[in-house]
Parts: C-alpha cells; structure tokens; sequence
C-alpha cells in the first residue's frame, strides 16, 4: 500500500501564503508540542514579537527534526526555494564577511521561519536601516554557580536604579531559563564598539555598588557566586533570544517581558508556549512603550571616559573577534600567573 502524503497547509498570514508542512512532527517531545503548536504559538503573540524584530536582521537557530535533533544557526538565506516577499538585510560579521540575513517585516516573515524549523530568533540591536550603529542597548544577566533567577532579578533591579537615576527606562525580561536581560531603547547614533563600551560602563557602575552581588569578571575562575553582567552581548555579530521567542529546552518556555513589579515574583519556568499567548492578550505587552523615547547614551560614555582615566580600560572581547585597539590579553589570569614560572622553570 502505498504511504499517505504528510498533511500541508496554506496559512494566510500578513497578506502572504505561506506553507506549514508537516505539522504533527513532535518538536518538544517531553510537553508533546508539535510544529503546528510552534508555527501557531508564533501567530498568537505576533505583536510582541513584530516589536521586537521590525526590521532587524535575524539569525534563525534551527532544529528540523525538533529540539532533541540536530540544530544549526541560520545566519544566511538561501538563494534557492524561499518566497519572493522574503526580505534580508546585509549585515557584517568581525570578519569582515557579509551575509544576508532574514530582515522580518511583517509576521509572514517569522511563520515562514517555524516553517523551516526556527524555534529561536536571535535579532541583530540593529535596524535595516543603519546596520553599524545599534538602537537596542542589552544587559544580559547570567547567574552563575551558586546563583539562580531570583540573584539574576535583585540584580535587575539594582540596574534599574542606576538607570532611574540617568533618567532612562528599562525594559525587563526572562531569559527564558535562569537569566534576566534588560533592554534599554538608545538614539542609532555610536557603533557597536561605543555602545560596548556604555554597556561596560553601566556594568561596572552596578558592581562598584554591589560587589556580592554582580561581576563584570569576563573569566568564569574570577567570578565567584555573583550574577555575571555579559557586556560581550553587546559586541558585533552576538545576539540575544528576542521577546516572545521561544527557547529550545524541554519545557518550551518563552523569554517574556515582565514589568518590574512582577519581575522579583515570577518563575520563569511558568511562561511557555501554552501561557504566553494568554498572557500578552490578557494583559498586553510590558515592552509596548520600548519605541517611546530613544535614550542618548553620552552618560554612560562619559563614565567610560572617567573609568579608562581611574585605569579601567577596555575588557576582553569574545574569542572569535578579531584583537581590537586597548584591549586586554585574551589570557586566563591563573594562566598569566603561571608563566613567568614556567620560564623560568
């Protein structure tokens, strides 16, 4: 007997027809959530995920055969069997090599992405319009050993009293897992090394006021049981999961805007793809206002300017960039202590 044709469909969204093949093929195995359930989850919580990716280039981190399977990250759209209406903007990697990436303009764009397997987005924090110079400023908090969500959102709120006292809002959210991340909406004015560098600067003005609590050590032996502040997420061609992305674990949770009175509160574990949808149409969107008022960052620069003369310079960046000008050794500090011994020896 011959096999039966998997089920396709043709979705209308956005104006657009775009095919959903396949969509009983289980992608979360321990929820039982399908590629149907992914590929609608996306549509339900269009707004809050159009906000967050208008017109940003977007590496697609894909699993095909769902998150147990293989995954890759997407940073280059084929030239072969995509959609005319699919528009890419051209962004450079430290490498100098470019690629075009998925530029979403509309929820068609993300659809046909969950198409193609897409559980996570990572955005570019920059616009189509000027691909150098970002309008999104990040803080990542990442808790390290020791440490869980609830150190990740004390620490959120010590940044956000800095911020308060720059007089700039900031719009929090889960990671998705153990994180907190922090978006500040800034004026396209700097490149990515300024914008780094503000972001150092910001970082290390929380951890002067709260020592125990936050590290800017980008050396994991130097961090202890402190909530680490990633500034290299701010360095070119890194990228965060976007607001209303799902994550790829076993739970299918969401990385979900949060107001800073529910932030010290929630369990992050609570926000999935059956909740979220929920939740946005309910309540709305706590990043609604995120596009309001683009921040002047000049504050934060002129605190690296201070920081550089008291001889707090530049930080390590990631392994795969090139050396950048003012830029410390890329060398393990137990491993630089070590060495002169080992000449010696």
């Amino acid at each position: 007997m011959a096999g039966t044709k998997a089920a396709v469909a043709e979705v209308d969204v956005a104006g657009h027809s775009v095919r959903l093949s396949s969509p009983d093929r289980v992608i979360f195995p321990q929820r039982g959530f399908t590629k149907a359930d992914v590929f609608h989850y996306y549509l339900a919580v269009g707004d809050g995920i159009m906000r967050a990716l208008r017109d940003r280039p977007t590496t697609l981190q894909r699993f095909p055969e769902g998150v147990e399977g293989e995954m890759f990250f997407q940073k280059r759209v084929p030239t072969r069997g995509v959609p005319p209406w699919v528009t890419t903007a051209e962004i450079t990697f430290p490498s100098g090599r470019s690629a075009a990436e998925l530029c979403p303009v509309d929820l068609a764009h993300v659809a046909w992405a969950a198409q193609m397997g897409t559980i996570v987005f990572h955005p570019w924090p920059v616009r189509a319009a000027d691909v150098d110079r970002p309008d999104e400023l990040r803080i990542d908090l990442d808790p390290q050993p020791g440490t869980d969500f609830a150190d990740a959102a004390r620490a959120a709120g010590e940044v956000r009293a800095v911020l308060d006292e720059l007089g700039v809002t900031g719009w929090p959210k889960t990671s998705g897992g153990r994180g907190v991340h922090v978006y500040l909406r800034i004026q396209p004015r700097w490149t990515f090394t300024e914008v780094r560098r503000a972001t150092i600067a910001l970082a290390r003005e929380v951890e002067r006021r709260h020592p125990d609590l936050v590290t800017t050590a980008w050396w994991k032996e130097e961090r202890g049981r402190r909530v680490f502040v990633d500034f290299n997420q701010m360095a070119r061609d890194r990228t965060i999961a976007c607001a209303y992305s799902l994550r790829a674990n076993a739970r299918a949770t969401v990385s979900t805007p949060v107001t800073w009175d529910e932030l010290p509160d929630v369990d992050p574990d609570d926000f999935d793809l059956r909740t979220v949808p929920a939740r946005l149409a309910e309540r709305g969107d706590p990043h609604a206002g995120i596009d309001d008022a683009p921040w002047d960052i000049t504050p934060l620069l002129e605190w690296a300017e201070r920081d550089a003369a008291a001889g707090q310079g530049d930080l390590p960046y990631p392994p795969d960039h090139p050396k950048m000008p003012g830029e410390p050794k890329r060398v393990q500090p137990s491993r630089a202590k070590r060495a002169p011994e080992e000449e010696s020896a």
